[in-house]
């Protein structure tokens, strides 16, 4: 990253501030414009910070594979245009004679490492091969699919605007990784998009061809990146529309029901995706988890061993549903609330470590002050919580089970934070309803 990054950084962040304000400029609501607004600079500062500490604190994939590759093939097309066809092959035929870095070797065999050094060299035309302002671009993407969910939220809990922007907007873990050249920034996208889309689909039945064009998009994104995000979210997102078109269910043991069986039926679409499409998951694959969790934990001995963590269960014969089920409690301590403060040994896991500190806190708070019975209840009573918690808890089994650095964990959970912090502030209200209800009771 050199001058030119800083110096042209300033011009890009007015082009996109003109285009967001375009945006805004069509909201007739002051809540939104405002929230929109506060949301665009924070990813601004989100995408500062995170090349910042990319660039000379800790380096990572973002800059030495995804940018280092991706702007070597925007290169490599300025030289010889037929080169542009590597924007379209898949990432297993790629000459490695022309990698940048020879350590990168065997890296675009995994189509999801391919996909994100794809989009990095195509962004490349637009900014230069300029390290700051690709990051800028990708944080940009992250902020329009925050900023969908925040909308789709806003929709159904118009009165729990702040909440709303803590959950989605604020959360600095979610803000910080999602602002640069990572596979979580497209998929935090894709997720929003696709949310948004589904919801105006098959609920609100508005720009049927439109919205079903960025459902595939979104789709094909999440299943290219991060097919695991599909598998634990689709399902109970369509939950949430089910119950919500079929509100004449009241009885909680048809939702409990329902709720089993679409959980069955995720854990099964997990257990059976090698079988279905190993190509597209790669290292993903459930038979494929061990040893790349074996590779990963060899390689965090080596660079970040005083990161690793542990389980308590071996994982070296594979995963099954068995032994998921046996960590599941402890995958979703760490996903939510590790790494605790004593386990931090560099800065981006102290940060982490301080709102997974909160989070917990607010946790346990919530249940103590509404009661587990009332916490239970307004699970099952209200289908956007249900599909917040289900969505969160699975998401959070998958990844705490498959994650041995807390390094890595504080990324690729982002995905389901907001959600379980939503989950959180609409168990909260839902509370404060039913008191206020009861109080008004009283008075009568």
């Amino acid at each position: 990253m050199g001058l030119l990054d800083f110096l042209l950084f300033p011009f890009y962040v007015a082009l996109f501030y003109l285009i967001f304000k375009s945006r805004r400029s069509r909201y007739n609501n002051p809540l939104l414009s405002y929230y929109h607004n506060i949301g665009f600079w924070i990813k601004i500062f989100g995408a500062l910070a995170f090349t910042v500490f990319n660039s000379y604190i800790s380096r990572g994939d973002s800059l030495l594979l995804y940018y280092t590759e991706g702007a070597n093939i925007y290169k490599l097309i300025l030289k010889d245009a037929d080169n542009i066809k590597w924007l379209f092959l898949p990432g297993e035929v790629f000459d490695e004679t022309l990698l940048r870095n020879t350590a990168n070797r065997g890296y675009f065999r995994s189509e999801n490492n391919f996909m994100v050094t794809r989009i990095t060299a195509f962004a490349s035309f637009f900014t230069l091969g300029k390290y700051l302002l690709t990051n800028l671009f990708f944080s940009m993407a992250a902020f329009s699919g925050l900023w969908r969910l925040y909308r789709f939220f806003y929709q159904l809990y118009p009165h729990l605007y702040k909440q709303i922007a803590i959950a989605f907007l604020f959360l600095p873990t979610v803000v910080f990784w999602s602002s640069g050249i990572l596979k979580d920034s497209v998929c935090i996208s894709s997720l929003g998009w696709l949310t948004y889309a589904l919801y105006e689909s098959f609920y609100q039945k508005k720009n049927l061809i439109l919205n079903l064009f960025i459902i595939a998009a979104a789709g094909y994104m999440l299943w290219v990146l991060k097919a695991y995000i599909l598998v634990s979210y689709v399902p109970f997102f369509f939950l949430f529309l089910f119950l919500k078109n079929i509100s004449l269910i009241k009885s909680g043991f048809v939702k409990a029901a329902i709720f089993v069986g679409i959980l069955l039926v995720s854990v099964i679409m997990f257990s059976q995706i090698k079988n279905k499409l190993i190509e597209a998951l790669g290292e993903y694959a459930v038979d494929g988890l061990a040893n790349t969790m074996q590779n990963k934990s060899n390689a965090y001995l080596i660079r970040e061993a005083t990161s690793s963590f542990s389980l308590g269960v071996d994982m070296s014969d594979g995963i099954s549903a068995g032994k998921l089920a046996l960590i599941a409690p402890a995958a979703i301590v760490a996903t939510f609330f590790r790494p605790f403060l004593w386990e931090s040994r560099n800065v981006s896991t102290l940060l982490s470590s301080f709102e997974s500190l909160f989070i917990m806190y607010y946790t346990l708070m919530i249940i103590f002050k509404t009661g587990l019975s009332h916490f239970v209840k307004t699970i099952f009573g209200n289908p956007v919580v249900l599909y917040c918690i289900l969505f969160s808890l699975l998401f959070a089994v998958f990844v705490g089970a498959t994650t041995q650095n807390f390094g890595s964990l504080v990324r690729y959970k982002i995905p389901c934070m907001p959600f379980f912090v939503m989950a959180l502030f609409l168990i909260q209200d839902a509370y404060g309803v039913k008191k206020e209800s009861l109080l008004k009771n009283k008075q009568a």
